[in-house]
């Protein structure tokens, strides 16, 4: 037994392994990023052979790394058979819920806590993502993910049709009368959504501006809409996360751009799912059909 490296690391390399993400094994462990990443080096270092090949945003195993998981494998299923046998199966384990930090804050929230009113016996983790690298059918039961739906080995249903508009604090809104008093202003651009202010400004008929404003560029919305609430500048919104934020009005309510992206809610098509996730699962999926 002295011999074998510590569970923690052998528990890294497996999730590691099998998402090809340390990323998403650090998701699915509840630790960071980093940590899988040490525990991985470590355990190299440990037997004296390179486990992954790192690419820039993705893993690879090496031979010896394939060579070993099937005996990884085999050794947490004996153990957890072992334990079922003993102990008996567990249950009452948490519904892994994945999606956006700021589509937590805005949609999540309010429908989570109507859904432990209902519930209370239900348990949810919530992990966030924000890169596309972040998502993937393993390490979470269900996820609400942003785009065109066009995934594969997943179940999804649409959060709808999805609309962009303005929004600034109130006091800044009070100054804006048309599109045309955005000149000279702050837009505040978050990175990863095929629509943005070009497409606004163009629907508004002032895509001349885009040049006479200044830009502050985020890697998430939620920094942008902080910003805006700070009087920083002007976000654009998807017009779902408006209906919880009372730090933020939309100065030109009649004018929004439409995205071919949405919301969906995903979960793994070919996963046995349990009756926790199952409730919630039907628990959202209601929710967006009356919404």
């Amino acid at each position: 037994m002295s011999q074998l490296p510590p569970l923690l690391w052998l528990q890294a390399f497996e999730s590691a392994a099998r998402t090809l993400s340390f990323t998403a094994a650090g998701n699915e462990l509840a630790v960071t990023q980093a940590a899988i990443s040490q525990r991985v080096r470590l355990l190299e270092e440990r037997l004296g052979q390179k486990l992954f090949v790192r690419h820039a945003r993705s893993l690879t195993l090496t031979p010896v790394g394939q060579a070993w998981l099937p005996s990884i494998n085999d050794a947490f299923s004996r153990i957890s058979e072992g334990t079922a046998e003993v102990f008996g199966a567990t249950s009452g384990q948490p519904v892994t819920l994945r999606a956006t930090p700021i589509l937590q804050q805005s949609w999540l929230a309010p429908r989570l806590a109507a859904l432990y009113q209902h519930c209370p016996h239900i348990t949810i983790r919530l992990v966030s993502a924000i890169w596309p690298d972040d998502y993937g059918v393993e390490g979470a039961d269900i996820e609400i993910r942003y785009g065109r739906g066009e995934w594969s080995g997943v179940e999804m249903h649409s959060l709808g049709d999805e609309q962009l508009l303005p929004v600034c604090s109130p006091a800044l809104a009070a100054t804006l009368t048309t599109p045309a008093d955005l000149r000279g202003h702050t837009l505040l651009h978050a990175v990863g959504f095929g629509v943005g202010w070009s497409g606004w400004l163009q629907a508004a008929g002032v895509g001349h501006l885009e040049t006479q404003c200044r830009s502050m560029t985020c890697d998430n919305q939620v920094m942008t809409l902080a910003l805006a609430s700070q009087d920083a500048g002007v976000a654009l919104i998807h017009h779902r996360l408006l209906e919880q934020r009372n730090d933020l009005v939309t100065p030109f309510p009649a004018i929004s751009v439409p995205s071919d992206e949405q919301f969906w809610l995903v979960r793994p098509s070919r996963r046995q799912v349990d009756d926790e996730a199952a409730l919630v699962w039907a628990w959202l999926a209601k929710d967006i059909g009356a919404a």
